[in-house]
C-alpha cells in the first residue's frame, strides 16, 4: 500500500501542475535528454549489430569450418594417404589445399605489394567465394593461361581492367633456387585478372586468388601448402575431427575452426562497439545533471506538501521515495519514447536505407540490427544513471521536510 501511494504522488510531481513554469520546462528538457541518449546507445549497439552479422555472413563466404596451419614455418607438404584419409571420413563434407605468399604485383607500370593466395579446384565447394564476386567467374586457369581474382580494393590500386583480356598481371616472388650474383633475385609470372570480389576492406586491399599449382610453382615448393581449409558435414563435432587429424598428420600443426580464424577481429570490433556505448554514456550522464535540476526545484515547489505528507504520518523514507520514484518516472518516459525513436528510425534504415554508407563498401547503407538484448542493456543503463542522479535530490527532500515542518 505505501509503495502505490508515494508512486501515485510521484506520478502527480511529474505530470501535475507546479508553480514555476521553469520547472516544466527543465523536466522536459529532462525527459528529452534521456530519450535522445537512449534512442542513441540503442542505434549505436544496433548498427554494430548490423556490422557484425554482415561481417560474419562474409566471412562465412570464405572461410572454412577448420583450417589446418602448420605449427612452425610458412608451409608444409601433407601425406597424400593422409588426405585420403581425411576425405574419407563421414563429418568431412570437402577440404581444399591452399598456399600463401607475399608478392609483388605489376599492372601497366603501377605496383603494389598483396598476399597471393593458390587453392585448388575444391576451393568454390568449400567456400561461397561465388557469393562475393563483384564480377567475373572463380576461374583461375583456361588451359594452359593462369587467371587472378583480384580483391576490389588493390585491383582499385592498380588500376586494373579487368574486362581487357590481353593486359596481363605481372607477379613477382623471391626466387628460392638462387645460389650467385648472377641468379635472378626474383621469379616472374603472368596471369590475366578476369574477375574481382569485395569482403571487407582490409582483405580487399590484401589479397588476390590465383591456382595452387601457379603459386607452388613460383615459389618453387611443390606439393607444399599453408592451409587445409575443411569444410564439415551439418552436426559435426569439430572439436573432434580437430583431435582426429592431429593423432593422423605427423607433423605439428595447428587448427582453428571459423571462430578462431577470426577471433582478433570481432574482438576489436566488440571493443569498439562497447567504447563508443560508453562514451555515449558519459553523454546520458551529463544530461542527468537536468534531471537532478528538475528534482531539486519540484522537492523546493512542494515543501508545504511533504510538510503535510509528514504531519498525516508519512516516514522521512516514504519523503525519500517519492523524489526517487519521480527521477524514475522521469527516466521511465524518456527511455519509452528513446526506444519508440530508435525503433522507428530502425525500420527506416532496414527498409530504406535512409543512410548511405560511403561508395566502395559492399552494402549501399549502414546495416542495422536491433536485439532485444540490446533494450534491455539500455534500460538497465538509463535506470542506474537515473537512480544515481535522483539520489542526492531524494535523500535532501526528507531533511527539507523536517524543517518546514518545525517551521
Amino acid at each position: 500500500m505505501r509503495l502505490s501511494y508515494t508512486l501515485l504522488i510521484a506520478w502527480r510531481y511529474i505530470l501535475g501542475k507546479k508553480s514555476f513554469q521553469a520547472i516544466n520546462v527543465i523536466t522536459a528538457i529532462s525527459t528529452i535528454g534521456i530519450a535522445i541518449g537512449a534512442a542513441a546507445l540503442l542505434l549505436i549497439l544496433s548498427v554494430f549489430n548490423g556490422f557484425e552479422d554482415l561481417l560474419k555472413g562474409l566471412y562465412n563466404s570464405i572461410y572454412t569450418d577448420l583450417k589446418v596451419y602448420p605449427a612452425e614455418g610458412k608451409f608444409f607438404v601433407p601425406d597424400s594417404s593422409d588426405l585420403a584419409t581425411i576425405r574419407s571420413w563421414p563429418e568431412i563434407k570437402d577440404f581444399s589445399l591452399t598456399l600463401e605468399e607475399t608478392a609483388l604485383l605489376d599492372y601497366k607500370g603501377n605496383q603494389d605489394i598483396c598476399t597471393l593466395k593458390g587453392v585448388d579446384d575444391h576451393f568454390k565447394s568449400v567456400t561461397s567465394i561465388d557469393s562475393v564476386l563483384l564480377d567475373g567467374d572463380f576461374l583461375l586457369k583456361q588451359g594452359q593461361v593462369q587467371l587472378a581474382i583480384m580483391g576490389a580494393g588493390i585491383a582499385q590500386r592498380l588500376n586494373v581492367d579487368h574486362l581487357n583480356p590481353y593486359e596481363s598481371l605481372k607477379i613477382y616472388l623471391p626466387n628460392r633456387k638462387q645460389h650467385g650474383p648472377l641468379d635472378k633475385a626474383f621469379k616472374e609470372q603472368e596471369a590475366y585478372p578476369v574477375g574481382r570480389f569485395s569482403i571487407k576492406q582490409d582483405y580487399d586491399y590484401q589479397y588476390v586468388f590465383v591456382s595452387l599449382d601457379f603459386i607452388q610453382s613460383l615459389t618453387d615448393a611443390p606439393g607444399a601448402v599453408s592451409g587445409i581449409e575443411i569444410m564439415l558435414t551439418p552436426g559435426a563435432d569439430s572439436e573432434k575431427i580437430k583431435t582426429r587429424i592431429k593423432e593422423l598428420i605427423q607433423t605439428p600443426v595447428l587448427i582453428k575452426n571459423k571462430n578462431e580464424q577470426n577471433a582478433a577481429f570481432f574482438q576489436l570490433m566488440n571493443i569498439e562497439k562497447w567504447i563508443s556505448y560508453a562514451v555515449v554514456s558519459l553523454t546520458l550522464i551529463i544530461v542527468s545533471f537536468n534531471l537532478v535540476s528538475a528534482l531539486w526545484m519540484i522537492v523546493l515547489d512542494k515543501r508545504k506538501d511533504i510538510s503535510i505528507l509528514q504531519s498525516m504520518g508519512s516516514a522521512p523514507g516514504d519523503v525519500r521515495k517519492i523524489f526517487f520514484r519521480s527521477g524514475w518516472l522521469i527516466c521511465f518516459i524518456g527511455l519509452v519514447i528513446g526506444i519508440m525513436l530508435a525503433v522507428v528510425f530502425y525500420l527506416l534504415q532496414k527498409h530504406y536505407g535512409i543512410v548511405p554508407i560511403p561508395e566502395g563498401f559492399v552494402v549501399d547503407s549502414y546495416p542495422i540490427q536491433l536485439r532485444w538484448i540490446d533494450i534491455l542493456i539500455v534500460g538497465v543503463t538509463v535506470f542506474i544513471i537515473g537512480s544515481l542522479a535522483s539520489w542526492m535530490p531524494a535523500r535532501k527532500a526528507s531533511k527539507i521536510a523536517a524543517y518546514v515542518r518545525k517551521e
